[in-house]
């Protein structure tokens, strides 16, 4: 695959469709709000957006409950709008990736409403139906990912089916081959409309245990983490048959030139990287969350980037992840000038970056009253902190009441500093952290070094980590002082050069070598002439 792969040398765009821009006044966004804001995307400097679920959905997950593969809800729009918004993305020179939701559907999806119809309907085994064990209980001891038991009692056929999430998202049966082929024709209805890659949901899920044994459980829980950890998932996730149904997926895509397929694997990394498959055969980019679990200062994310790097099979291309909308957001995790640092990380690091929309504005965590709760993780476990709604957000675009989202009242709430955390703000600021993403990406763009260039770890000096990137005869450092004190880095073999930019925006063109001195959470790149 060549370097200059747009997947490769690009930077994907998160967007959850219900924030970026509503255009009808109900207070959701939707698709005509994401075509109007193009051009923001544009400026921002990134090369796809994907795009979080827009079919038609009961809406009892945020849309990933799908109810039909193969059309948009109607909360977000018509196949008009889309096929509109993926012709101006184009024209623009964005490639659009969607959402693809293959694990469950919505129980209210006409596959199902056929398979608990009867035992001997058709489309049964479509899903995951089993006898209840000899006392009435469930048949083994599988949780829920949002708490309580995975298995929900249907009193109209007498068995219990199998849902990783909610009770209303029942799980399909992947080891039916007609449920392949159905997933793999809404796949290419998709591609046909011009849809450049797909982001695949929980894809590690899709295969579970032939014998469905009882998860062992995990030693390492205590009351307070989620449920669902209180066991280890070796039978219900991550089963070996699941290589051979992505590899599937692949060919799909590859009967389509210029295609990406992109898995959300929760893993540790040595599992993580089989997901690229036999000889590169499965996801082009399995989603790399390293970044968004680990402990926030130099010595630990010098050695996940090492360990990540090691563990990458011959010609697998890395990819690096801040934050989406399952996670806190990165300013909520480590404050406004680490924002930054990480900023500078995720776009100078080897790999594919995606970003999430509202980072480039340093939004952070959005409280959200009880009785503006939506997540429904939130209201099966409440109080805890699981809830994903702080990081959904709308976005804020200028300071009016409704943030320039909406003109009616925003499905969440917005932060407290949006007169000021906006858009239009933060673009008259030359000194502000959009500007910082911009400038960033602009750099990223026409340096080769950091966009497809070789890595090589420069080491850690405490609280300062470094790297260097190289390609195109040229050698760019980059230098990131996660501490809240001055720091010198020393430069290898007594190198020197200028600096390209400071994530505080103010000494570009610096001279910079063979120590260099960092201010509190001051990042640096750095390109070296000698």
């Amino acid at each position: 695959m060549p370097a200059r792969t747009w997947w490769k040398n690009g930077v994907i765009y998160q967007i959850y469709p219900w924030s970026l821009q509503d255009t009808d006044g109900d207070g959701i966004g939707d698709l005509a709000g994401i075509r109007s804001r193009l051009d923001h995307i544009v400026e921002l400097g990134v090369d796809a957006i994907w795009i979080s679920p827009i079919y038609p959905s009961p809406m009892a997950d945020n849309g990933y409950d799908v109810a039909d593969y193969c059309d948009i809800n109607p909360l977000f729009g018509t196949l008009a709008d889309f096929d509109a918004l993926i012709a101006d993305a184009h024209a623009r020179g964005l490639k659009l990736i969607l959402d693809f939701v293959p694990n469950h559907t919505s129980d209210e999806h006409p596959w199902f409403v056929e398979s608990r119809a009867s035992r001997t309907n058709p489309k049964r085994d479509w899903y995951i139906w089993r006898d209840a064990k000899p006392d009435g209980s469930p048949p083994n001891n599988w949780l829920s990912n949002f708490g309580g038991p995975a298995w929900q009692w249907d009193e109209t056929t007498g068995q219990y089916y199998y849902h990783a999430f909610l009770t209303k998202q029942p799980d399909l049966n992947w080891r039916n081959p007609d449920v392949r082929q159905a997933m793999y024709d809404a796949l290419r209805f998709w591609l046909d409309r011009g849809v450049d890659g797909f982001r695949v949901d929980v894809i590690w899920h899709l295969m579970k245990d032939a014998d469905f044994r009882d998860n062992p459980p995990n030693p390492a829980w205590h009351p307070g983490r989620p449920e669902i950890d209180s066991l280890l998932q070796i039978h219900s996730t991550d089963q070996p048959e699941i290589h051979a149904v992505i590899a599937e997926m692949r060919q799909v895509l590859d009967a389509y030139p210029q295609r990406v397929l992109i898995g959300e694997i929760y893993l540790p990394i040595e599992r993580l990287v089989t997901y690229y498959g036999r000889d590169l055969t499965g996801a082009h980019l399995p989603f790399n969350f390293q970044l968004i679990q680990a402990a926030w200062n130099a010595p630990a994310i010098t050695r996940l980037i090492q360990d990540y790097e090691a563990a990458l099979p011959e010609g697998g291309w890395p990819n690096w992840v801040l934050g989406n909308h399952d996670q806190p957001r990165i300013a909520a995790r480590v404050g406004d000038t680490q924002a930054r640092v990480a900023a500078m990380l995720l776009l100078t690091l080897r790999g594919t970056p995606t970003l999430y929309y509202g980072d480039e504005i340093g939004l952070a965590r959005v409280d959200i009253p009880p009785d503006r709760v939506q997540d429904p993780w939130e209201k099966s476990e409440p109080g805890l902190g699981f809830g994903r709604d702080p990081q959904r957000t709308p976005m804020q675009w200028d300071a009016s009441p409704g943030a320039g989202f909406t003109t009616g009242v925003p499905w969440l709430p917005l932060s407290a500093d949006r007169a000021v955390r906006n858009v239009a703000a933060l673009s008259d600021d030359p000194g502000s952290i959009l500007t910082l993403y911009r400038r960033l990406l602009a750099l990223r763009r026409g340096t080769s070094a950091l966009s497809i260039g070789d890595y090589r770890a420069i080491g850690n000096d405490g609280a300062v980590l470094g790297f260097e990137r190289t390609g195109a005869g040229e050698t760019i450092a980059v230098i990131l002082n996660f501490g809240a004190e001055p720091a010198d880095w020393t430069l290898p073999e007594g190198r020197r050069g200028h600096v390209l930019l400071t994530t505080m925006l103010d000494r570009e063109g610096e001279p910079a070598g063979p120590v260099i001195r960092l201010r509190p959470n001051e990042g640096l790149i750095v390109r070296l002439t000698e």
